[in-house]
């Protein structure tokens, strides 16, 4: 996968305290693939495409230790998209936004809200699904900051369950 390609393009050998994270998010609507779009009118017609509709956001996230150990998993989150203006969509356009975002969006965009609602994990949407790295982390042995005793930081009852990822 993209996520795994982007770690091993990271030379070696690594420190030992060092790990490698990698991730990659794509966007899927109607057995239809959205990565970043190209040009202000690749990212007009993602926008149309989604808006109104579900779609899932798929981030792959790889960690790499300096002894070569691996870990991976996908995360999944449904988002349900607003059905926006065509005004709208032009005006965050023009505002540059859409150009290094899967599926030409943001959900944390306060002035364009394009979704809906969410079912999953937010920061997964965002990009970088937290809770996922944090699990990687932990599952290489890599101490991992808690907030509470027993949790992984940053908190995400949704990233810790079992439906969330699936890890290599």
């Amino acid at each position: 996968n993209v996520a795994a390609a982007k770690g091993r393009a990271v030379p070696g050998p690594l420190p030992s305290h060092e790990v490698v994270l990698s991730a990659d998010t794509l966007v899927v609507a109607d057995g239809e693939v959205f990565g970043k779009p190209h040009d202000p009118a690749a990212a007009a017609s993602m926008l149309r495409a989604l808006r109104g509709k579900p779609h899932l956001v798929l981030t792959g996230v790889t960690l790499r230790t300096s002894s070569q150990q691996a870990w991976g998993a996908v995360v999944s989150t449904r988002v349900q998209m607003r059905a926006y203006s065509p005004a709208e969509i032009d005006a965050y356009v023009a505002r540059g936004e859409p150009f290094d975002k899967a599926g030409g969006y943001a959900i944390q965009d306060t002035l364009f809200r394009p979704v809906e609602r969410i079912d999953g994990c937010f920061v997964n949407v965002v990009g970088l699904p937290l809770c996922a790295v944090a699990a990687g982390l932990a599952a290489l042995g890599t101490s991992v900051p808690t907030r509470h005793e027993g949790d992984l930081a940053p908190p995400c009852e949704y990233c810790r369950s079992d439906d969330s990822m699936v890890t290599d």
